[in-house]
């Protein structure tokens, strides 16, 4: 199943974060029933999605009541409700494009 980036949040960003850093989510990696990688959510947990954040340069701040997050090197930018799905959006996007082909267990 297609999904925006612009839309993703929870498991199914997560999901598309770990495929953007090029890891193996085949079938050798743990996903839990509700879709979500054991221990991983770059998301919600500035540990992870953090050092991202500034591998990448993405600059985050606030606007309007709600927050985006750009890349100047790879011309990207994308909204969200919290600093770090913002970041990891535009993390995604730049790396994946704006869709993400995603398994239907991890999109339920």
């Amino acid at each position: 199943m297609k999904i925006k980036v612009s839309e993703m949040t929870g498991p199914t960003l997560d999901w598309a974060v770990e495929k953007a850093r090029g890891m193996d989510i085949s079938g050798d990696v743990l996903w839990l029933f509700d879709g979500s990688k054991e221990g991983f959510a770059a998301s919600t947990d500035w540990a992870q999605g953090g050092p991202i954040i500034e591998q990448e340069k993405i600059s985050v701040c606030e606007n309007a009541g709600r927050w985006v997050a750009g890349t100047s090197t790879k011309g990207q930018e994308q909204y969200g409700p919290t600093p770090l799905i913002a970041a990891m959006r535009c993390y995604v996007a730049s790396r994946l494009g704006d869709t993400v082909e995603i398994p239907e267990e991890i999109s339920k």
